[in-house]
């Protein structure tokens, strides 16, 4: 057997080992993101707030508690995350927002907000609907409409 093919075989089973350590892993995180999302949403509650400002910001910046920062990997601390400035009662606190739904969050507005701690998980709007924000539409989409929309 030539050594080119002993080799491209050695390379074949790393990869194979590889994809299936990676597989096992990915589960595994898979499964504990669920456990901890179902937690979240057990102990949830509907507040009104007022959303004043919202912006992505580093962790250490948003004047978040310093409980939260401290409970933080510090190699996240610099990562920026959706921080949403809101007014709940009398009070000003800035939150964080799931990213799935920051784009959502309205600015100067009421809004209900399902949230657990200080971690915003859903929002609606209260008087109507949330305005969606139009997606732009690229250069070639664009191209590519008006030629669909001449023949």
């Amino acid at each position: 057997m030539p050594t080119w093919s002993i080799v491209l075989l050695i390379v074949l089973a790393v990869i194979v080992v590889a994809l299936v350590v990676l597989y096992i892993f990915g589960s595994k995180m898979q499964k504990k993101q669920e456990v901890s999302q179902a937690q979240m949403q057990a102990g949830a509650q509907t507040v009104s707030l007022l959303v004043i400002d919202k912006k992505r910001m580093k962790l250490k910046e948003a004047g978040l508690p310093k409980i939260v920062i401290d409970q933080t990997p510090k190699y996240l601390r610099g990562s920026k995350v959706p921080i949403v400035k809101a007014k709940i009662g009398p009070k000003i606190m800035p939150l964080i927002c799931d990213e799935k739904i920051f784009d959502l969050v309205p600015v100067k507005k009421e809004v209900k907000a399902v949230m657990n701690g200080i971690y915003i998980m859903e929002v609606k709007g209260l008087r109507g609907s949330l305005d969606t924000k139009q997606e732009k539409v690229g250069f070639f989409k664009k191209m590519k409409n008006k030629v669909t929309k001449n023949k």
